[in-house]
């Protein structure tokens, strides 16, 4: 969309109020709103926010103003604010791109790709749990009735949340998302809902978009829908699952029917790979950057049997107990969760496998059982590594790890430093769990 039809969208729609869209460093979005008359500014030189008011921009109160520039084809409605619309935006200073911005890192490693006229595809899956908190204020499936042990694929918990799951979906397709599947996931009150894949800059901005409505509309259902990874110990995670695959404009260049391990990939693909599983550790920090992640990547079971996360550093075909996954011609990342930024662990996600690609590595064989009932020596009798188990653990190797930081560039040192300050306050806090354990225990 160019500028004149953007004009043309606003006048046809007729939208008073342009969000000005960016995120930060957690990957949440941040906006102002710019009245269409206004439009223009947005595109240059920008819509100004203060960028020592926002996680991970690396600014002081003297800092120069953090200029958010729109992308004009980004441009969609925002169905559940009538008048509004939405753009995204990448961060400049001084005229120029702003390393700290997550959508113009990831812009960088799309170019590397560009410059061997490739194109990264990506399918992301989001899932959620919808809550609702009761009278005491604590947290609840938004269906009380919703309380099953093996609640996935359940028709009634999926039917009593219709009217949340109609407004949603009418309001991503009107922003033009085609939303082909929707699901009640593993855990009680969780769902999933999935669209066509795209460039990966798109489906990162549409994944910032869906969680913008997801949210929302909760809201004014008075209703709570959370992407925390681990909102109840006893179940299922919710994961953010990355589907990727390359294209050189007419054909998947990860597929290869030949393939003599019969998982249906290319070379190419399996060099790929094996950077994935080579800077595991590192990527882990970017796609599980939460305390909580690490309730999920654990190894153990939920109340519904299993905890489907991907505890280890593994690949094969349909098999969820590894971090990656083979559905056919396709990778599929088992690593994020719904606290990451999809800018910043679709960006490591390349810079590890072109890293895997020149390096020409080898993944190995893949492990088609379920690991959860490996014991350790089993597993390491294979050479299969366990995936960091805390968000220390992961920074660690985020920070030794230079292939990774070169591609989050200045952001890196700004990202470990805010993440282990978060690290430092989780290990602070005195919980209720140590106060009940501990206080007359002595």
């Amino acid at each position: 969309m160019t500028p004149a039809d953007a004009k043309q969208f606003l006048e046809k729609h007729q939208v008073k109020f342009v969000l000005a869209q960016f995120v930060d460093m957690h990957g949440t979005a941040k906006t102002k709103a710019v009245p269409a008359s206004h439009f223009d500014d947005i595109l240059d030189p920008g819509a100004g926010f203060a960028g020592f008011a926002v996680w991970g921009l690396g600014m002081q109160p003297n800092s120069p103003d953090y200029l958010a520039v729109g992308d004009p084809s980004t441009l969609s409605l925002v169905p559940w604010m009538p008048g509004f619309a939405r753009m995204v935006c990448v961060g400049h200073v001084h005229g120029q791109p702003y390393p700290y911005d997550a959508r113009y890192i990831l812009q960088q490693q799309v170019d590397r790709l560009t410059q061997k006229g490739w194109t990264f595809n990506t399918g992301l899956e989001p899932e959620f749990v919808l809550l609702k908190k009761d009278d005491r204020g604590n947290i609840q499936p938004c269906d009380p009735t919703d309380t099953l042990e093996k609640p996935c694929y359940d028709y009634k918990g999926l039917s009593r949340s219709v009217a949340y799951i109609e407004k949603l979906v009418s309001s991503l397709q009107t922003a033009g998302f085609d939303v082909y599947q929707i699901d009640h996931e593993d855990a009680n009150g969780q769902f999933e809902i999935n669209y066509t894949y795209t460039d990966c800059l798109t489906s990162a901005d549409r994944y910032i978009f869906f969680k913008m409505a997801a949210s929302e509309i909760a809201k004014e259902m008075g209703l709570i829908c959370t992407f925390m990874p681990k909102p109840f110990a006893n179940r299922t995670g919710t994961g953010m699952h990355i589907h990727m695959s390359m294209s050189d404009g007419s054909s998947n260049l990860f597929a290869d029917d030949s393939d003599p391990r019969k998982l249906g990939l290319s070379k190419l693909a399996y060099h790929f790979l094996g950077g994935l599983l080579a800077h595991a550790p590192a990527l882990t920090a970017i796609c599980a950057p939460s305390i909580n992640s690490y309730k999920r990547l654990v190894v153990g079971r939920a109340l519904s049997g299993a905890t489907w996360a991907p505890a280890y550093i593994s690949y094969g075909d349909n098999n969820r107990t590894s971090m990656v996954r083979i559905p056919g011609g396709r990778l599929e990342l088992r690593l994020a969760d719904g606290s990451c930024n999809p800018y910043l662990a679709t960006a490591v996600a390349i810079a590890a496998g072109l890293d895997g690609i020149e390096k020409e590595l080898d993944p190995g064989e893949p492990h088609n059982v379920n690991l959860y009932d490996f014991s350790d020596a089993e597993l390491n009798e294979k050479g299969i590594k366990v995936l960091p188990q805390s968000l220390k653990e992961a920074i660690d190797a985020l920070e030794s790890d230079h292939v990774i930081k070169n591609a989050l560039g200045v952001l890196a040192d700004e990202f470990i430093s805010l993440k282990r300050m978060e690290w430092i306050e989780y290990m602070r806090h005195v919980s209720e769990w140590e106060v009940q354990r501990y206080l007359e225990f002595f």
